[in-house]
């Protein structure tokens, strides 16, 4: 696993863009990188308030991050390839994928975050076939 690096970078609120369009993960992650710049990294608690702030406003129950697992590596990472330092995991919600799985059945894990109710702001490990709505960043973190 990389080391934890923290940066100071100017980064607010305003960068941070809700789609209300409910897409599987991969396709999340093409739209942020089309029309804006990347799904967004949590990175710091500062950056965790600013996205659950976005995501009360999304009509689906959970909306994508750039989060997601290797099971070949076994550990979890941003798209962009940084290291998860900071982590807001519900309780129970970072599950290890079935890595043992054959492939046929293996399904690549990914993570949300709850948009509303009791947990709002947590992260869960989901499918990345849920369609969801999600948050992308319009300028690289």
């Amino acid at each position: 696993m990389g080391i934890c690096i923290f940066l100071l970078y100017l980064f607010s609120p305003d960068k941070l863009v809700l789609i209300h369009e409910n897409k599987v993960w991969k396709e999340a992650l093409q739209y942020c990188r089309e029309h804006h710049v990347d799904l967004v990294s949590v990175t710091s608690e500062q950056i965790q308030r600013w996205v659950r702030g976005r995501a009360k406003g999304a009509s689906s129950t959970h909306v994508w991050m750039g989060l997601q697992h290797s099971c070949y590596m076994g550990f979890w990472f941003w798209d962009n390839a940084e290291t998860v330092c900071y982590s807001n995991w519900a309780p129970g919600g970072e599950t290890e994928p079935d890595c043992n799985a054959g492939l046929e059945h293996q399904r690549a894990r990914v993570g949300a975050v709850k948009s509303g109710g009791d947990g709002e702001g947590e992260w869960v490990m989901l499918p990345e076939t849920e369609k969801l709505n999600f948050i992308c960043t319009t300028e690289a973190q």
